[in-house]
């Protein structure tokens, strides 16, 4: 971890170096872009888990996925919020099924379209046995806004298991950062199905992807 970027907080999961070098061998493996799914019948079977990254337009999460992955290109990055328009599913090696959502909230497309994509999301959500955990992304300058708290809703609702990753890190100085820390920490309680956990990283700085690798390596 990154003295200057990550403080010390017992919100901030450790791992021991075995479990991080778990978590690098896994995304050390090739990982292959799948298929987009627009409709629920697109879903590909139920066989393996899946992990699913979430989070508002433009909060970096492609960026996130990018460099969680070790690729430069694997998720479409763009300045342009909402344009991934659908579910990515891409395939680690045969492994597990990281699922990339559609960004909530703000998105540059008309409002039946954004409708379209939200339905498709909570009906995921709500329906699918295979998926482990959702990572729900939450940028560290701003906190939780009205249509993360929106998703995080729709996720306790489905119990669906989740954690919250603060993206761009590195762009709050430390006593911000933990201050953000204590206020998602504060705010998780009133929210069943998140874990207490959370991960401060940087996709520039590379802060946190190890730790972020080893919790997805320990849920398969």
């Amino acid at each position: 971890m990154t003295d200057e970027i990550l403080p010390s907080a017992t919100a901030i999961p450790t791992y021991e170096a075995s479990e991080i070098e778990a978590g690098r061998k896994l995304f050390s493996r090739p990982v292959t872009f799948l298929l987009g799914v627009a409709q629920l019948e697109q879903l590909p079977p139920e066989d393996k888990t899946e992990i699913c990254f979430a989070g508002r337009s433009n909060v970096g999460k492609s960026s996130l996925i990018n460099a969680v992955t070790g690729r430069k290109d694997l998720a479409r990055t763009s300045n342009t919020p909402g344009r991934t328009q659908q579910l990515n599913y891409f395939d680690l090696d045969g492994a597990c099924h990281i699922v990339d959502l559609p960004g909530y909230g703000f998105a540059q497309a008309p409002k039946d379209i954004v409708e379209t994509w939200q339905n498709l999301i909570k009906q995921y959500l709500r329906g699918r046995v295979t998926l482990r955990r959702v990572f729900v992304l939450i940028d560290s300058r701003h906190g939780f806004m009205k249509a993360d708290l929106e998703m995080m809703k729709v996720l306790d609702e489905s119990a669906v298991t989740y954690q919250i990753v603060l993206t761009k890190a590195d762009k709050l100085k430390k006593g911000q950062l933990e201050k953000r820390i204590k206020e998602v920490v504060k705010a998780l309680v009133k929210h069943p199905a998140a874990l207490p956990k959370i991960f401060a990283t940087s996709s520039e700085k590379n802060t946190g992807l190890g730790e972020l690798r080893a919790e997805i390596s320990s849920l398969l």
